[in-house]
């Protein structure tokens, strides 16, 4: 079956079913060779090639942006599978894009903490910002703008993420600058973790090629200090006791430390918002929490 479906309509119109067309065309020859050389690696970290399949779906992404249907096809003939399994992993997974997307992914945590904490508003106001709705890309490819229901960094709520790298106790103020720079082409340093690359050489990354860039290796970096006081009060470790400010203002540092040493940053500047927490309503004015009324009301 190679051309899509269609069924009667007005004279001069066709009504599509939304099938998809098959066989997907094939990369051009180079891209083809550049891209089974890559994809012959990632197979051979791997007893059963058919596990290679979550890491070639980045490796195709890497290429396009996206997730196409020539990428699927791809991985389905160097994994030796039907287009219909590839694609339903590829579609299960929200990592991988399946229309053109912006250089920048930028991530908001709505789920429950983030959203008290005001990711619904950082959401809200981005979206006002951008002129963007959920999924959609600024006019300029620079920007794709989600919601995400979890970016696994609750100590750090409300938490936005770019192309995967952290960006930790966020307002409104904060999410516009960032998105602001990422337009305008200025750097951008993550709260924690690796400098930013742009999407596709992310998804290569996550395909599990090295990162060779200059410092990117050891800018990765581990959990913040908030994720790990836990930790250390079960090790029986002493805590000592500190005044935090208010976000968005820096305190002095701990006696006795070295600016810019690890606990210099990790005290004034991955802190969690928790620490030092805030009224809901001044960092999400229009989702003030209700009335509390009787059950059966």
């Amino acid at each position: 079956m190679n051309a899509q479906p269609t069924q009667p309509a007005r004279p001069g119109q066709e009504v599509a079913l939304g099938m998809p067309r098959l066989p997907a065309p094939d990369y051009p020859a180079e891209v083809r060779a550049r891209l089974e050389t890559d994809a012959k690696e990632v197979i051979s970290r791997y007893p059963d090639s058919r596990s290679a399949l979550l890491p070639l779906l980045h490796l195709v992404q890497s290429e396009e942006g996206y997730v196409t249907r020539t990428g699927m096809r791809f991985c389905a003939e160097m994994l030796d599978l039907t287009t219909a399994e590839v694609t339903a992993v590829a579609t299960f997974y929200t990592m991988y894009r399946r229309k053109p997307s912006g250089d920048y992914q930028v991530g908001v945590c709505t789920n429950s903490l983030c959203a008290v904490m005001g990711g619904d508003a950082i959401f809200d106001d981005l979206k006002e910002h951008l002129g963007v709705g959920n999924n959609e890309t600024t006019e300029d490819g620079k920007v794709t703008l989600e919601h995400i229901e979890c970016n696994a960094a609750c100590d750090f709520a409300p938490v936005v993420m770019v192309n995967w790298e952290f960006f930790d106790n966020q307002t409104p103020q904060s999410a516009r600058r960032i998105v602001d720079d990422l337009r305008a082409g200025r750097p951008v340093q993550p709260t924690r973790g690796a400098p930013l690359c742009t999407f596709k050489e992310t998804a290569r990354i996550l395909a599990g090629f090295p990162d060779e860039r200059p410092g990117a290796v050891e800018g990765g970096g581990g959990a913040g200090p908030a994720s790990l006081i836990g930790l250390r009060l079960a090790k029986g470790e002493a805590i000592p006791a500190r005044v935090v400010s208010p976000r968005g203002e820096t305190p002095a540092a701990p006696a006795g430390t070295v600016p810019g040493d690890a606990a210099d940053t990790g005290q004034r500047h991955h802190l969690s918002s928790h620490d030092a927490p805030q009224k809901t309503a001044d960092s999400d004015p229009h989702h003030p929490s209700g009335p509390v009324t009787e059950e059966g009301e």
